[in-house]
């Protein structure tokens, strides 16, 4: 049994807060009898609906999956193209959705839950979770250019937090580089405008780690679920109000 607010948010219906402003106002039937009292427990067997919409109460999942490129982090694509959620086996049956987005031509570690309120904060900025980059860029940045990604650059008028950056290697033939970036940030495109901004476009790009999470054993398509472990720190890294 839990708490009816902590069933909704987990369903992805609003926050745990917001969620009880719904269950005090009237918005919230637990099998058909308006709930406005908090405190109310809930099980799987019940049927809740909010303004009369049913929610899903389905065991949470937590996956890890390597995300290969030309697959979009969706659940469904109106081009029709393949999304990560096709590279799922007939095993998982729960609705799962990804935490965040990955381009469509990049690859690497995405998450893919039915925690509604887990997936809110793992991408809610102020909660700093970190996430690593490599990337293969035209040109080789300077330890200067470096620096300016690590103090935080102008993308789309708006200045990017600090970001970790290394150059791990460089091929002087071909002028090109590798190079590592850690953010915590989720902008749109933001490690590609953050590369462009200071002179060297992204030709390919891999997300290798998110927190303490990485590719380990999990080749490209392929996905895992999350250990006990590994799904405590994370909600533990959720809740910390940094």
């Amino acid at each position: 049994m839990e708490r009816l607010q902590k069933v909704m948010a987990h369903a992805g219906v609003a926050s745990r807060r917001s969620s009880e402003k719904l269950i005090t106002s009237g918005h919230v039937k637990v099998n058909g009898e308006t709930v406005t009292e908090l405190g109310v427990k809930v099980s799987k067997h019940d049927h809740i609906t909010v303004d009369e919409m049913p929610i899903q109460t389905e065991m949470p999942i937590y996956i890890l999956m390597n995300k290969p490129r030309q697959v979009v982090s969706t659940v469904s694509d109106d081009k029709h193209r393949k999304t990560v959620i096709d590279l799922l086996d007939d095993e998982i049956k729960e609705r799962v959705y990804p935490v965040g987005r990955l381009d469509y031509d990049t690859t690497g570690l995405i998450l893919l839950t039915n925690d509604g309120e887990l997936a809110n904060q793992l991408t809610h900025p102020k909660y700093e979770v970190d996430k690593t980059y490599v990337a293969k860029v035209e040109g080789i940045p300077t330890n200067e250019e470096l620096k300016h990604l690590r103090k935080g650059v102008n993308i789309d008028g708006k200045h990017t937090s600090p970001a970790k950056s290394k150059l791990l290697s460089s091929d002087d033939g071909r002028k090109t580089a590798i190079v590592s970036l850690t953010i915590h940030e989720g902008k749109n495109h933001q490690v590609k405008k953050m590369l462009q901004a200071i002179g060297h476009p992204v030709m390919k790009l891999k997300r290798e780690t998110y927190a303490f999470l990485t590719l380990k054993g999990v080749l490209p398509g392929e996905f895992r679920e999350l250990n006990p472990e590994e799904v405590k720190e994370l909600k533990r890294l959720a809740q910390l109000d940094k």
